[in-house]
Parts: structure tokens; C-alpha cells; sequence
């Protein structure tokens, strides 16, 4: 049997205590925390205040730059995609942003069916948690396990009851709870606990800080792993809810700290871990305000890049002369799905195929689309410098089809 590291039977931190488990025949240690906010009260030294304040900074930053966009719905578009694949290899999927895309038109990608639909899924939880908090729903046990859901919906985990808190052990590493890394606290544990972590999030018994909230919020339910399957993914997307909730720290979705976190992956699950025996949640916070702050700073360039690449693209489609309005109007198709075949341009546009397909040529020539299958029949057009700035960062995207 394994003990979690440096922890003996009972010893307890901030965070909660490790108690002893007996269940058919087989003892573990299993987590038991405390609600938040943890007591003692956070110490925020000079370092972690000046982090804190740098990532409220950089979300005003990131906040602002969706104005200069020309399409601010369309850079939500192509970045929640790239959330969307990065959450889930996190899991362990193979599919790339390339997949995805080329899964949204109904195109073969080569890998697992359900690591594809995975990422999609996704897309529909977080837009639909989005969209419930923007019309008023509060952010709720009800709504993660909607979120829950629509995540696990057709897909791998799909028989492991989404939208239901967990009625059974589980834990994280390892065969078994008696040689795993880590057990979160006993099923009948799972709704007071997610209870508590409910009332945190509506600030009683105290109001405290958003990017502090999230910070702590995210580790709780991942501490909790309320869900059978499905956690990482849920508690990620906890986060930009948050962000995106009552207090509007951004007025889109476009924090996601999953890029960092997998950069980070090792020192991610030490720090949680460290959480659990030492009570370490300062250091928990800088961890996660260093993740805030780099990956607004990442969002923030890659949309002052698009704007530079939307601007030069659209100088050299107006370069065409006669065939400019139709070469226009497919741009923009190409502009906000980055992936287009020409039926489907054709019906978005109004053209005829004939017409998209000579406005494919030239944006072909102009260098700003490239077809991907080399095919006579079928084809298949990339934005591929608007992808490239996307997948930066993106290891797996090595194997890319287009």
C-alpha cells in the first residue's frame, strides 16, 4: 500500500486530512478537505501581490485587444478549438487542431473517432456554459454537471455517469486505492463537499478576490474529483466560468490555462499534491497567477498577430482588381473557419461553385489559402498561416493532415 509522499496515517495540513480506509480487505489513505477558504488566511506576500496584480493586468490587456480584432467572434471561434484539443490531450487524446477541424467538415482524420469528438465536445460544454452564465443562470453545481454532461456525451467515459457526482471510490495513479498517488475523499462525501465549494463561489463566508477565487476553486474540485471521469476537463473549464460569471472579468472566453498547464504538467500535479500534505496553497496561487499571466500574455500577442495577418490578407485580396468582391467573400468564409470546401463556401456566401472556386484560385495564388488533399475533386482549403499562429505551442500538431 502507498502513502501519499512524506504524509503519515492522519496527518492533516490546511487543506484537510488523510484518513484511514478499510474496505474489503484492502486500506488506503483517503483525502478528506477542509472548506474554503483555508484558515489560516492566505498570506499574499510582496512577490505573490505583484504576480496578482500583473495577471489583473494582463486580463485587462487581453480584454481589450478583442476591440482591435476585425472579428472577435471569429478569434473566439478558432481559439476555444484550440482550447478545446489542448484540454483534452491533457487526458491523453491524440487529436490535433488540424483533427478537429477537419472533423467539423466531415472530413476522415486518421485518429480514434472519439479523441476528435472528445475535443468537440468541449466546445459544446464550454459554449453552453457561457451561454447559460451570460443569460443569468448562476455558476452552480447544476450547471457543472450540465457542463459534465455535454463533455462526456458520446465519447470515451460516455458509460461513466455523466451529470452525476460520483457513488464510488476513485483515485488518481496506480491499479487500485491502495497504490495509487492520490484518493480524494469517499463517495458519500462528494455533495457536501462540492457544497461547500458551491457556497466559496458565491462568496460567503466572505467575498474574496476572482483570480484568487478561481485559483483555489480550481484545486478544491480537482482535490474533490466530484465526477467518475471527466475532471480535469471540468475543473479547467471552472476557471474560465469564473472569469466570465457575475464579476465579468472578461467580457469572452478567452483565458484558458491549459497550454500551461500541459507545459507544466509535472510541477501542476505537484503543487495540487502539495496542497493536500503541506497545506501549500500560497504556492499553489503563485503557480497559478505565473499560468494566468502567461498565457494572457500568449493570447494577447497571437490576436495582435492575427490582426497584423488579417490586415496584410485582405491588402492583397483587394490587389485582384475585377475578382476582388468574390475573392472577398470567400475570404471572410476562410477568415472564420480557417477549414472551407467550396459547397460549402458557396452556400455561406451565395456564390456559385464556379465562383468560389475561381476565388479559391486566386486566394491560392495570392498565398493565403493552400489546398490540403491534392485532389482534383473534394478539395479541401487552410488558412495556414492563420493556423500556424493557432497551433504554436501545440507539440502534437507534428502530425498534422493539413
Amino acid at each position: 500500500m502507498s502513502q501519499p509522499e512524506n504524509v503519515s496515517p492522519g496527518v492533516s495540513s490546511r487543506a484537510g486530512r488523510f484518513r484511514r480506509v478499510s474496505v474489503g480487505g484492502e486500506t488506503y489513505f483517503a483525502f478528506h478537505p477542509e472548506p474554503l477558504p483555508p484558515a489560516p488566511a492566505l498570506a499574499i506576500d510582496c512577490e505573490t501581490q505583484s504576480l496578482l496584480d500583473t495577471a489583473n493586468q494582463a486580463l485587462g490587456r487581453l480584454d481589450g485587444v478583442t476591440l482591435l480584432l476585425p472579428d472577435p467572434d471569429q478569434f473566439l471561434y478558432s481559439y476555444i478549438r484550440k482550447e478545446a484539443v489542448l484540454s483534452s490531450q491533457i487526458e491523453g487524446t491524440q487529436s490535433s487542431l488540424s483533427d478537429l477541424l477537419l472533423f467539423e467538415h466531415d472530413v476522415p482524420t486518421g485518429v480514434p473517432i472519439e479523441d476528435v469528438r472528445e475535443a468537440s465536445n468541449y466546445i459544446r460544454a464550454i459554449n453552453h456554459g457561457i451561454e447559460r452564465i451570460q443569460k443569468g443562470f448562476p455558476l452552480s453545481l447544476r450547471l457543472l454537471t450540465e457542463v459534465h454532461v455535454l463533455l462526456l456525451e458520446k465519447s470515451r467515459g460516455s458509460e461513466r455517469a455523466p451529470g452525476e457526482f460520483r457513488r464510488t471510490q476513485n483515485w488518481i495513479g496506480g491499479t487500485r486505492p491502495g497504490n495509487a498517488r492520490y484518493v480524494p475523499p469517499p463517495a458519500h462525501e462528494v455533495i457536501p463537499a462540492m457544497g461547500a465549494l458551491e457556497t466559496f463561489l458565491h462568496d460567503k463566508p466572505e467575498p474574496t478576490p476572482i483570480l484568487i477565487k478561481a485559483a483555489l476553486a480550481h484545486a478544491q474540485f480537482e482535490t474533490i474529483h466530484p465526477f467518475l471521469d471527466g475532471n480535469g476537463r471540468v475543473g479547467r473549464l471552472l476557471v474560465t466560468l469564473l472569469l466570465c460569471g457575475e464579476e465579468r472579468v472578461l467580457a469572452r472566453p478567452l483565458l484558458y490555462l491549459s497550454l500551461f498547464l500541459k507545459q507544466n504538467r509535472d510541477e501542476y500535479y505537484t503543487r495540487l499534491q502539495r496542497i493536500r500534505t503541506h497545506g501549500e496553497w500560497e504556492e499553489w496561487l503563485a503557480f497559478f497567477l505565473e499560468g494566468v499571466n502567461y498565457v494572457a500574455a500568449s493570447a494577447t500577442a497571437t490576436a495582435q498577430r492575427i490582426v497584423a495577418l488579417v490586415e496584410r490578407d485582405r491588402r492583397k485580396v483587394h490587389s485582384l482588381g475585377r475578382a476582388t468582391g468574390s475573392a472577398s467573400r470567400v475570404y471572410e468564409i476562410v477568415m472564420r473557419e480557417i477549414v472551407f470546401r467550396i459547397p460549402q463556401a458557396a452556400i455561406r456566401t451565395g456564390l456559385s461553385e464556379v465562383t468560389v472556386a475561381k476565388a479559391a484560385t486566386h486566394l491560392e495564388r495570392l498565398g493565403i489559402v493552400r489546398e490540403a488533399t491534392g485532389r482534383t475533386r473534394s478539395k479541401i482549403f487552410v488558412y495556414r498561416d492563420y493556423l500556424s499562429l493557432l497551433q504554436e505551442g501545440m507539440e502534437q500538431e507534428q502530425h498534422q493532415r493539413v
